[in-house]
């Protein structure tokens, strides 16, 4: 009888503590999961492609990136623990389009950027794009402005860049003039990226608008869809960005908010 209450005693003893152990790793399984999300999120790593391109056709005047294009994605994936590299087809400073720099085109994202020294130097001080390995991204972001128009849109180092982020079928982000650089993508079977995509760029009716119609060396919205894009938009200067897959693309400067959101969705 002895026996049998010891073996009791002991079997109860046991299962108590069984529970125990179960109960208390319950709490640091729950860690463990909140710490590999965090984690997940913190080591994002987005690819910022700028052209390096300074001249705005044959009318003397400079051009480059969009201020608001590049701030505004660049502060949303920022804030959110993403780890940004910028390149350019030359390295070095990226050229800054004079008119995203005046009063008039100024945002909250705009200025921040004026006060923030150290983004301000790595755009100074640019990585060259041969240098990069799409191996190391998760995905690669173009800031619009004139200039890729001219560099971007040519450059046989970013167009097989944005070719091996789609073959590995990560995000690849365009907004306003940037979709540009889609003009000589191709798939895998030869055919242009956007053929049979949904996608959105700079119209026509707002580079007349500015004036520039005659000066730049080609349409992005006539490009789009030469290249057989299923383009859409919305009225001149409204915010609209669409997403194919994982082809983004936004209208205006005012879509570039837009874009950085999706994207940092598709990221997740």
């Amino acid at each position: 009888m002895k026996i049998l209450k010891t073996i009791a005693l002991t079997l109860t003893i046991v299962t108590a503590s069984s529970c125990k152990d179960t109960k208390s790793a319950i709490p640091s399984e729950n860690v463990s999961e909140e710490k590999t999300e965090l984690k997940k999120e913190k080591d994002m790593k987005v690819l910022f492609v700028l052209t390096s391109h300074d001249k705005l056709g044959d009318t003397g005047k400079k051009t480059g990136f969009w201020v608001e294009e590049f701030a505004n994605p660049y502060y949303t994936l920022l804030d959110k623990g993403v780890d940004i590299t910028i390149a350019t087809p030359n390295g070095g400073a990226a050229p800054i389009d004079p008119s995203s720099d005046s009063p008039d085109a100024a945002t909250e994202a705009t200025e921040r950027f004026d006060k923030d020294d150290a983004a301000k130097a790595k755009i100074a001080n640019t990585n060259k794009l041969s240098d990069m390995n799409v191996d190391d991204f998760d995905a690669v972001f173009y800031p619009g402005g004139h200039g890729p128009l001219w560099d971007l849109a040519n450059d046989a180092t970013s167009i097989a860049l944005i070719e091996k982020f789609n073959t590995q079928e990560k995000p690849v982000a365009f907004v306003c003039h940037a979709p540009a650089a889609l003009k000589g993508v191709k798939n895998t079977d030869g055919t242009p990226l956007v053929k049979g995509k949904k996608v959105t760029g700079f119209t026509n009716s707002e580079e007349a608008a500015v004036g520039l119609t005659d000066v730049v060396p080609f349409l992005v919205e006539d490009m789009l869809q030469e290249n057989g894009g299923i383009y859409s938009k919305k009225e001149d200067w409204a915010a609209y960005a669409i997403q194919d897959g994982n082809l983004i693309t936004g209208q205006n400067p005012a879509s570039s908010e837009l874009v950085a959101e999706k994207l940092l969705e598709a990221l997740k």
